[in-house]
């Protein structure tokens, strides 16, 4: 990305958290936001269906915004402080593992867990980075299955 992509980008996520925060629907501080070229992709985990499908049409809404991936997945269920502390300790394993692994560009990834579910999210260079990450995160002990969202730039 040439520098005006990589700042416009910037104003778009700026615009985008704000529109979130100013919803009555959205739990925005619970919603990752992802830039690349005018694409917004919205990664976490949120309580309702209904919160999902409005925060793509706050999204679409924003100006600069060119198309929206909700890859938000609905909670199936609450969680216990004992399963919040586990998937924390996920999420770095993950995190940690993306990191030590020469396939993988941990610094362009995000990890989310709920309930031993991992969503990868944000933009790769390429599909083997994708596949890679997926099979990094699927080999971290106490991960039940992987939502692998990354998306390959320029695709």
């Amino acid at each position: 990305r040439s520098f005006g992509e990589y700042a416009d980008d910037k104003i778009v996520l700026t615009k985008v958290k704000s529109a979130l925060t100013g919803d009555k629907t959205t739990e925005a501080h619970e919603i990752n936001i992802e830039v690349n070229k005018g694409i917004v992709q919205l990664n976490g985990f949120v309580d309702t269906e209904k919160e999902k499908a409005q925060a793509t049409v706050v999204a679409k809404g924003v100006e600069g915004v060119k198309q929206v991936e909700n890859n938000l997945i609905v909670k199936t269920e609450g969680s216990s402080t004992g399963q919040t502390i586990d998937d924390s300790g996920i999420t770095t394993k993950v995190n940690t593992a993306l990191i030590e692994s020469k396939d993988t560009k941990a610094g362009e990834i995000k990890v989310a867990t709920h309930n031993g579910v991992v969503q990868l999210s944000g933009f790769v260079d390429n599909e083997a980075q994708k596949t890679a990450a997926g099979k990094v995160a699927q080999a971290v002990k106490g991960v039940k299955s992987v939502k692998n969202d990354l998306h390959v730039k320029g695709t």
